[in-house]
């Protein structure tokens, strides 16, 4: 009933001919400096109600001079994914910890044949790591790249949000159900067939050649509690979330609802993101490229699946006679 209106309904004003562009390039501005500092001294937000925080910040700054019952409307719309993605969050360690038998050989055998006789993790850390790949070592140019891309998932997406509940209530309720799909989804499969990464296996001595988790020694900004090069296993919250990638499916995602909603030629370019999300997956040790390819198998299936539900409502208001959309008669005349 609630998504049949929110989706019905026309398109948010966007509030922004309350805001002068000068104000908002200062508001904007300021909450830039004050989130670069914060990364610098404390690191960068590690969990959704950080993010939200930041993003909600971020929007009352797109507004500065709007009403507040504007800024306050946000905390409304966002309050029940905040709480589903909250509720993923704490949950997602279920998967290591219910003693289920973790899978290894289907994952290392579907990369050992994509890559010739070796992971491709292997031949991306010997070719940009060394041989053997030291993980204590200092970081490359590159290192501090594919960490970034890697940290973008927990933003971005959400991000993505934000602009559209700036824009368009209707496509941010849409683009949101996609985003929690995705993550449950996820997270079924992770508490079902539970898949250790590359360099889990690797410390159990299941490869055929070694591989590190780089993402310690490339962090950017203070590490979180855990995140060190001694225990690659102290700082992940479900360690055995390999199979699907959800970075993969997020990035994934993101990149093909940008090249069906744009116009611009430029959209295609979208398709880079999950393209360096990949290959830093693979090179930091965190995924198999078939994790890859089932985070991909999962986002096309979302989306369409996403996209034929909501064709198929619309549909069926089509079709209800106009009857039935007017209010029943009081009994009482």
């Amino acid at each position: 009933m609630t998504t049949d209106l929110v989706e019905e309904a026309p398109q948010r004003a966007d509030s922004s001919e309350e805001t002068r562009p000068l104000a908002r390039l200062i508001a904007v501005g300021v909450l830039v400096l004050i989130f670069g500092v914060v990364v610098k001294v404390q690191g960068g937000p590690q969990d959704y109600l950080s993010i939200f925080a930041w993003l909600w910040l971020l929007a009352v700054a797109w507004r500065i001079e709007a009403r507040p019952v504007t800024h306050l409307a946000f905390l409304r719309d966002w309050s029940i994914p905040l709480v589903l993605l909250m509720f993923y969050f704490y949950t997602r360690e279920i998967a290591d910890n219910l003693g289920i038998p973790v899978h290894y050989s289907y994952v290392i055998d579907i990369d050992v044949w994509l890559g010739g006789g070796d992971t491709p993790s292997a031949r991306l850390q010997e070719m940009w790591c060394g041989s053997p790949c030291d993980a204590t070592a200092g970081a490359a140019w590159y290192d501090r790249f594919f960490i970034l891309v890697w940290m973008s998932h927990f933003t971005v997406a959400l991000t993505v949000a934000v602009v559209f509940w700036l824009r368009n209530r209707a496509e941010f309720v849409k683009w949101m159900r996609r985003y929690l799909i995705i993550n449950f989804t996820a997270l079924v499969c992770y508490i079902v067939v539970p898949t250790a990464p590359p360099w889990m296996a690797s410390m159990e001595g299941r490869l055929p050649t070694e591989v590190q988790r780089l993402g310690a020694r490339a962090w950017v900004g203070p590490k979180p509690d855990g995140v060190g090069e001694v225990d690659p296993a102290a700082w992940v919250g479900n360690q055995v979330a390999a199979m699907p990638s959800l970075h993969t499916g997020v990035a994934v995602m993101v990149a093909l609802y940008a090249v069906y909603r744009l116009t611009s030629p430029w959209r295609w370019l979208t398709l880079l993101y999950p393209l360096s999300m990949g290959t830093a997956l693979v090179y930091l040790g965190e995924h198999y490229v078939a994790d890859l390819l089932g985070g991909v198998v999962l986002a096309v299936l979302v989306l369409g699946a996403c996209t034929r539900w909501e064709a198929w409502r619309r549909r069926g208001r089509d079709e209800r006679p106009v009857d039935a959309l007017a209010p029943s008669p009081s009994l009482n005349g």
